[in-house]
C-alpha cells in the first residue's frame, strides 16, 4: 500500500510531536529497521510515524545515503574503543570486538544494511577505525596488515551478531539414524552449556582462537621487523 504523502491533520495549539532534529529521526529510523527490518529505512514511513511530510525531512537529512550513513553512526556510538588508549592492543580489540558484537545484535537488521555502504568521511565511524587502526599500528602491526586484520576480525563478529540472534535451536538434528554423531555432537553441546546460551559459548571459543592466532602473528611480525 502506497504511504501518503500528506501530514496528518494537526489541531491548533501546542505541537504534539517532538521538535523534528536529526537525532529524532535517525533514532526513529533505527527503530523501524528493528521493528521492520530493511523496509523500515524509508523516508516515507520515517515521516508518517513522526506526523510529518517527507519533505520536512530534508531539512535534517540530505538523502537515504545519509540517512543510513546516519544509522551507522548511532550503531558505531556504541562500539568501544577506549581500550586502545589504556591496554595492550589484544585486550583492547577483545574489548572493541565484544561490543562491536553486541552494538549489531541489538540491531540485526543494520548488519546487511550497513554492510554494503561506503564509510562516508568525517564521521564517528570513521574515527572509530581511526582509533583502532592508531592502536595496532602503535602496537607493532605492519601498516599493510592493520586494515585487512581488522575487517578479518569484523567478518566474525558480524556472523556472531547474527548468530545472537537465531534460536537456540537451530541446528538441532531431532531424531535422525542418518545423523547420530551429529545428533550427540548437539545434545552434548547442549548439556554442557547448561543455562548459557550456545551462540554465547561459540563466541568465546571464536573469539580466543582469533586473538591466539593474531597473538601469534604479530609476535612473527615483530621477529621480521
Amino acid at each position: 500500500m502506497a504511504v501518503n504523502d500528506e501530514a496528518p491533520t494537526r489541531r491548533s495549539g501546542r505541537p504534539t510531536t517532538a521538535v523534528l532534529t536529526r537525532g529524532l529521526i535517525l533514532e526513529t529510523a533505527l527503530r523501524l529497521l528493528d521493528e521492520r527490518g530493511e523496509s523500515g529505512a524509508s523516508l516515507r514511513l520515517i515521516a508518517r510515524e513522526l506526523g510529518v511530510r517527507p519533505s520536512a525531512l530534508y531539512n535534517h537529512i540530505g538523502g537515504q545515503d545519509d540517512l543510513i550513513s546516519g544509522i551507522r553512526e548511532l550503531v558505531s556510538d556504541r562500539i568501544d574503543v577506549s581500550g586502545f588508549a589504556e591496554l595492550r592492543w589484544d585486550d583492547a580489540l577483545e574489548r572493541w570486538a565484544r561490543s562491536y558484537r553486541n552494538a549489531f545484535a541489538a540491531h540485526p537488521p543494520t548488519i546487511a544494511l550497513l554492510g554494503v555502504l561506503p564509510i562516508a568521511t568525517g564521521t564517528r565511524t570513521s574515527q572509530m577505525y581511526e582509533v583502532v587502526c592508531g592502536g595496532l599500528i602503535a602496537a607493532g602491526w605492519p601498516e599493510s596488515e592493520v586494515l585487512t586484520t581488522i575487517v578479518a576480525v569484523e567478518c566474525f563478529i558480524l556472523g556472531a551478531a547474527l548468530d545472537h540472534t537465531a534460536p537456540d535451536d537451530m541446528l538441532n538434528p531431532g531424531v535422525d539414524p542418518d545423523a547420530p554423531t551429529f545428533s550427540a555432537a548437539y545434545d552434548a553441546a547442549r548439556s554442557a552449556a547448561g543455562a548459557e546460551r550456545p551462540t554465547d559459548i561459540s563466541f568465546e571459543i571464536g573469539l580466543s582462537a582469533m586473538l591466539t592466532g593474531l597473538r601469534a602473528r604479530h609476535a612473527a611480525r615483530c621477529v621480521e621487523a
